[in-house]
């Protein structure tokens, strides 16, 4: 049995942070109905048309789901969506600021008649405080968290190559509303789960925050090095560079007697203890690129392997798209979408006695008609919702 077999989820989403969150719903087996705007749907949509003529994004975040399009401002779409409510174990929004509300979609107005229902709702800084009507989208999280100031190059800050406040905020969100279960498994009663934005990556930015608050200087811009630990990043070769590190005194003992060959390093004042070695990260790269100036990228790994330190290539998305080892792990399946199939990747999570639901990506509104017939409206009535718009 699949965890969330069974269980139905209403998403009332958009972007990226609520799509993600819902899309692992629907690996684990939950019923994802997720809810479009008639016409265009979710404006992710429109992000891109990357691979076949669609939104990678749209790919990425909305396989498994069904597509139903109402306007929810429509009586008649309205009843549907209540109906869609009655039925639902998780109702998810990311609507705009207040418009859950302005919807009779808080969780204090659902409460009554649906006990058991699990509310989340996602906002970008919460539903009180000066912020609390500002909208927020990936970068200026990025930035009002303090994530760009840490990131990028000594003389320009840089955004994170990848939505990663959304994906951060998604990932909270699903964890809330697994546990939000849980707990209605024990006592039978629902939950409103609310996540922000800015808590999301405040979390994350906790060890900057305490270095910042506490020592009175913010982590150095080091873009392929570790700001408080040495050695920890890109290192140059004969022919490029090796991403490589070291934990622990352990493994720098480790790394200077055995790849090095030169025992009296560990010792050395300057890089003794993890401290120095941070105070002199100059001095100790270039000690250490002398000794791989001499060897390709290719036996600076092998050496670095067979004496057990950790060290990776610096890929680009096409070399991961290749990996070997999500090849040998069998982690690809195909998926379709309506402009043909495309290459999916597995979930992070898995489980050894059943396989993900690794579903289609839906079309705007391609469920519409079948959902509605499972709530019990015949043809003509269908029909007519069409006519007005209300789907």
């Amino acid at each position: 049995m699949r965890p969330l077999e069974g269980m139905r989820v209403v998403a009332l989403e958009h972007a990226v942070a609520a799509p993600l969150c819902s899309r692992h719903l629907a690996d684990m087996g939950a019923d994802v109905i997720k809810v479009e705007r008639p016409g265009g749907g979710d404006f992710a949509r429109e992000y891109d048309n990357y691979v076949n003529g669609i939104c990678s994004h749209f790919i990425w975040l909305n396989r498994g789901k069904r597509s139903v399009t109402l306007d929810v401002k429509n009586p008649s779409g309205r009843e549907v969506l209540t109906k869609l409510i009655a039925g639902a174990d998780v109702l998810l929004q990311n609507l705009a600021p207040g418009a859950a509300a302005r919807l009779g979609l808080n969780h204090e107005v659902l409460r009554p008649a649906h006990p058991r229902l699990v509310v989340c709702d996602i906002s970008g800084y919460g539903d009180s405080g000066p912020m609390v009507r500002k909208k927020a989208y990936d970068l200026l999280i990025q930035a009002e968290s303090g994530l760009i100031s840490v990131t990028g190059s000594p003389d320009e800050p840089s955004r994170v190559g990848i939505s990663i406040a959304d994906i951060a905020t998604g990932m909270y969100a699903l964890t809330g509303i697994l546990g939000a279960l849980l707990r209605r498994a024990r006592t039978g009663e629902g939950a409103n789960v609310k996540v922000a934005m800015i808590d999301a990556l405040g979390e994350w930015m906790t060890y900057p925050m305490l270095r910042h608050a506490y020592a009175g200087t913010p982590p150095p811009r080091v873009p392929t090095q570790h700001p408080a630990i040495a050695p920890y990043g890109s290192h140059r070769t004969k022919d490029g560079s090796i991403i490589f590190g070291l934990q622990n005194e352990r493994e720098w003992v480790n790394f200077c007697t055995n790849a090095l060959g030169r025992p009296e390093i560990a010792t050395d004042p300057r890089f003794r203890t993890q401290h120095a070695r941070r105070e002199n990260r100059d001095a100790l790269t270039a000690l250490i690129e002398d000794f791989f100036s001499t060897m390709t990228s290719a036996e600076v790994a092998a050496l670095l392997d067979r004496h057990g330190i950790a060290n990776g290539r610096l890929n680009d998305p096409l070399a991961t798209w290749n990996h070997e080892q999500f090849a040998a792990r069998d982690k690809w399946r195909e998926i379709m979408t309506e402009n043909g199939p495309v290459r999916a990747l597995l979930p992070p999570f898995q489980f050894t006695d059943f396989e993900a639901v690794v579903g289609d990506v839906p079309s705007v509104g391609q469920h519409t008609d079948q959902v509605l017939g499972e709530l019990g409206y015949d043809a003509a009535e269908i029909a007519a919702m069409h006519v007005s718009g209300a789907v």
